[in-house]
């Protein structure tokens, strides 16, 4: 799986690469999400190649708001091996998946701020997806 993701990392930055080139600004987080989708699911119709065994969840932010108002919003897509794409405003994958995102509903409000946000993500981590162990020394990795 690891290879998978790889791949699929790397045609991404490319497209994003080549939207930046060619309109001088950032691609929208979700065109990202919708190319990185198309590419999932070609793998999956396309004879002579297997289909990318892992499933994504794409974080970043841009100025592409609802209704078109100017403001920098955070958005998550979620890419599943068959292509399909979903945006979320809070999502899990993997081991424990139904627990965390049972402890990401209970905990999402639409008012939350970034240092709110991201103690949320490790309470989560934390309830049951790793270990306290785990979660500190993935907190002295990105110190």
């Amino acid at each position: 799986m690891g290879p998978d993701s790889r791949v699929l990392v790397r045609k991404s930055r490319k497209q994003a690469e080549q939207y930046q080139r060619l309109y001088k600004e950032p691609i929208p987080v979700i065109q990202l999400v919708r190319e990185t989708a198309a590419v999932m699911q070609e793998f999956t119709q396309s004879g002579g190649v297997r289909p990318f065994g892992v499933s994504l969840l794409v974080a970043g932010f841009d100025d592409k708001g609802p209704l078109n108002y100017i403001r920098y919003v955070a958005h998550l897509g979620f890419v599943d091996p068959s292509g399909s794409y979903f945006s979320w405003k809070a999502s899990a994958m993997g081991k424990n998946v139904s627990n965390a995102k049972t402890f990401l509903e209970k905990r999402d409000t639409d008012d939350m701020e970034l240092d709110d946000a991201v103690h949320t993500a490790i309470l989560t981590l934390k309830e049951g997806v790793l270990t306290p162990a785990e979660v500190e020394d993935y907190l002295q990795e990105v110190k």
